[in-house]
């Protein structure tokens, strides 16, 4: 077991059951002139983590643990995409109309695809996920009960919707989650601070977090 010197207390993981999920480092959220910053969005704040998750990214690699990388969109014709989620937010500039980058969250478009600082590697999971969390109509979990994972490193945007709806669902399903502070954001500072004080309160009841560096000096070289 590795253990981290994480809040509320210590976490401890077994690496080769352990995989990392980063989460909708997508060019829509993350880059200028994306669907994020058309809404009025500070991107800048986002763009802050790319070379934290790209540090945290290359430390599994290294040591050879499972990455997993989602992609929050939907099908062209736009079958997986209910009305409540469509019908909400901006009414001139929605889910499937036309956008700076393409069409707004569909797969296949450019603003989809996950920016090339935290690009896949061949071999790496790549889970297309129709929901804010990962688990919601994707085969998620079975590729992580087929590889034998217990324990969840998480990192990604945005910390209070997609980050912690994943969070809440792993919890729920039993896995025992670190998130990295610094490997994650939101538009909303104070959106971000809320949701790693709710994740780690009473005793870790969603689940962990610290900072990579003590996750990096931890793990050793």
């Amino acid at each position: 077991m590795i253990t981290v010197a994480a809040e509320p207390f210590a976490y401890s993981f077994p690496p080769g059951k352990t995989a990392l999920i980063v989460i909708d480092m997508q060019r829509d959220f993350v880059e200028p002139g994306g669907f994020g910053e058309t809404l009025g969005n500070d991107v800048s704040l986002l763009q802050a983590i790319v070379p934290t998750v790209a540090a945290l990214l290359d430390l599994f690699r290294r040591k050879g643990w499972m990455v997993i990388h989602t992609r929050e969109g939907h099908k062209p014709d736009l079958s997986d995409l209910h009305p409540a989620k469509r019908d909400r937010g901006n009414p001139s500039l929605r889910i499937g109309d036309p956008g700076p980058m393409g069409r707004i969250l569909v797969h296949g478009e450019p603003g989809h695809d996950i920016i090339a600082e935290n690009e896949p590697v061949p071999g790496e999971l790549v889970i297309d996920k129709p929901g804010k969390g990962s688990f919601y109509n994707t085969p998620l979990e079975a590729h992580l009960k087929a590889n034998g994972i217990t324990h969840l490193v998480v990192a990604g945007v945005t910390t209070e919707v997609c980050v912690q709806t994943t969070l809440r669902e792993a919890n729920d399903r039993g896995y025992e989650c670190l998130l990295i502070e610094d490997a994650t954001e939101s538009y909303f500072p104070a959106f971000k601070q809320a949701t790693l004080d709710m994740i780690r309160a009473q005793g870790a009841i969603v689940g962990w977090t610290a900072p990579l560096a003590a996750l990096e000096a931890a793990v050793g070289p």
